[in-house]
């Protein structure tokens, strides 16, 4: 009974593998300045978002048009970039990085970007900067320390525009936050039962309609109720 249920797990895995694999065929290029920046992050181990994601992010930038966006977690730019590429002329983007290396290497990238303009970047643990910021966003797109995602959240909802969406990437964790917490590393059950606790929240948050989706490591996508 064990082997055929690895079995099974394995076939699914197989097919949602080709059916990724097909659906990454599709989607045209980025611009070499970003396909040149792909490649180098991943040299360096540096993670981006996902093909898939980066298709649900385009989407979204042209049907909601945000003025203004703000990006928990630049890495090394990539996403702020690509936001700027797909959104207005006139959006700007506010990203936050607390990692000193990365926000060099982001620094670097978006003023070779030509948004430099666009993009505004601040050093700092997000816990700390977002209650400083002032105004809305009409879209927030989370991308930053998995076992944080649930104390951002007040702040979030905070700073987000009425109909504003919030987008959270990587929730599902590779798959491990369908499992039990004893079944997760020990030293991963405390993002594990913080992402469950994320999940749970935005979705019995009277103030937000969201949505799970497994594309790319999942993600969530959220609304905020006028």
């Amino acid at each position: 009974m064990r082997t055929a249920k690895k079995n099974k797990a394995a076939q699914m895995e197989s097919e949602k593998r080709r059916t990724e694999v097909f659906i990454d065929s599709l989607e045209r290029e980025n611009t070499p300045f970003l396909e040149e920046l792909e490649k180098r992050a991943k040299e360096d181990n540096v993670p981006i978002i996902r093909n898939e994601v980066r298709s649900l992010l385009k989407v979204i930038l042209e049907m909601k048009r945000p003025g203004r966006i703000l990006e928990i977690g630049t890495a090394v730019g990539f996403s702020a970039i690509l936001m700027s590429q797909w959104g207005p002329d006139d959006a700007q983007i506010v990203t936050i990085e607390d990692f000193d290396k990365r926000v060099k290497e982001a620094e670097k990238n978006i003023a070779l970007s030509g948004f430099e303009d666009r993009i505004r970047l601040i050093k700092g643990d997000a816990n700390e900067v977002l209650p400083t910021l002032s105004g809305s966003f009409d879209l927030i797109f989370m991308d930053a320390a998995k076992g944080q995602y649930i104390n951002f959240l007040p702040e979030v909802k905070r700073l987000l525009s009425d109909g504003g969406i919030l987008i959270s990437d990587n929730c599902l964790r590779g798959g491990d936050i369908l499992e039990s917490r004893f079944a997760v590393e020990r030293r991963d059950r405390t993002i594990h039962r913080r992402m469950r606790d994320y999940l749970y929240a935005i979705k019995n948050d009277d103030s937000l309609v969201s949505a799970v989706l497994s594309a790319g490591d999942g993600i969530t996508v959220s609304v905020k109720r006028g």
